[in-house]
């Protein structure tokens, strides 16, 4: 997969098929969406993917809200879906005010070279969304360019969105929010050092600090899976504020980290990149009286995960 990012002089150099979105949570919708792209590929078109590099909302109403899907997390994702061609294209007062049909002419028809589009009922581009799927019609000319409106999916009888999946994950039902995701709600990022506490009482994690701009959902215990390399893991997740300690101004200052206890892995990782995705919310952060009753605390949870995993996988 090609990545084009912080770039607005670009031209591919193939036709392609396209999307367009920001892709927040890249939820089953996106699938669906992505699967009517697949069937261009016989006609000789590439996926292409146009998404921006920051949340246009941080620039239209000066808002910063968390994402569901971090930057890295959304290319590992694409990848998997045999995406092409991704456009992380900048977002900012300049380029939030290019006219609805000269984003067609110039960056659809142009630069992305798009045969085709493929998008749900509610598509909006260009200055203030005021583009819609009737002004991408009127380019329509047989042989050339074609837009194709693929329908809402459904998750218990209402539309599936972002904004549905952020509900769900803040309010720690991760299960409700993995049955609208593609992919289970994941952490990506650097194994980094921690206090070492799980090592010393015989139960070594690895922890990793999210992106800063990620959602994250209520702290306390998860099941979960890892991926390190190519291999999936079993393993149980602990999201809080005490695992993870980092120094600033000179000082040790506590911050909400993502620890991960592997079962039957002792592997030093130290610096390897690692996704954690999170599977299903199992009790919230307790605050343990001494190192013996948080070593019994974690015993029994890493033993209830067994049983758990066990079930589910």
């Amino acid at each position: 997969m090609r990545i084009i990012k912080d770039s607005t002089d670009f031209r591919l150099e193939e036709n392609t098929v396209v999307a367009i979105g920001k892709f927040d949570g890249v939820h089953k919708g996106h699938e669906k969406i992505i699967r009517r792209m697949r069937g261009f590929k016989e006609q000789g078109l590439k996926l292409a993917i146009f998404t921006f590099s920051s949340p246009p909302g941080f620039v239209t109403s000066k808002t910063h809200q968390k994402v569901i899907t971090t930057t890295e997390e959304k290319r590992r994702i694409f990848e998997t879906f045999g995406v092409d061609y991704l456009i992380e294209f900048p977002f900012f007062e300049k380029t939030a005010a290019i006219a609805p049909a000269d984003f067609i002419e110039d960056i659809l028809l142009y630069r992305m070279r798009a045969r085709a589009l493929v998008c749900g009922p509610d598509l909006r581009y260009g200055y203030k969304g005021r583009g819609d799927i009737r002004l991408l019609k009127s380019y329509e000319k047989e042989g050339e360019f074609t837009a194709h409106v693929v329908e809402k999916e459904l998750w218990r009888g209402e539309e599936i969105s972002s904004s549905r999946i952020r509900e769900q994950i803040l309010s720690g039902s991760i299960e409700e929010a993995n049955s609208m995701l593609v992919m289970p709600f994941m952490f990506f990022g650097e194994v980094v050092h921690g206090r070492r506490l799980g090592r010393t009482i015989g139960m070594p994690t690895v922890n990793l600090l999210p992106d800063t701009e990620k959602l994250m959902p209520p702290s306390g215990v998860y099941y979960s899976k890892v991926r390190h390399l190519d291999t999936e893991y079993r393993s149980i997740t602990n999201i809080g504020t005490k695992p993870t300690i980092v120094k600033k101004d000179g000082r040790e200052e506590p911050v909400k980290g993502v620890e991960t206890y592997i079962y039957n892995f002792n592997d030093e990782i130290y610096g390897d990149q690692l996704l954690v995705f999170i599977l299903s919310f199992v009790r919230p952060e307790i605050n343990f009286g001494s190192i013996e009753a948080l070593k019994e605390g974690m015993r029994r949870d890493i033993e209830k995960g067994r049983e758990w995993h066990r079930e589910h996988f």
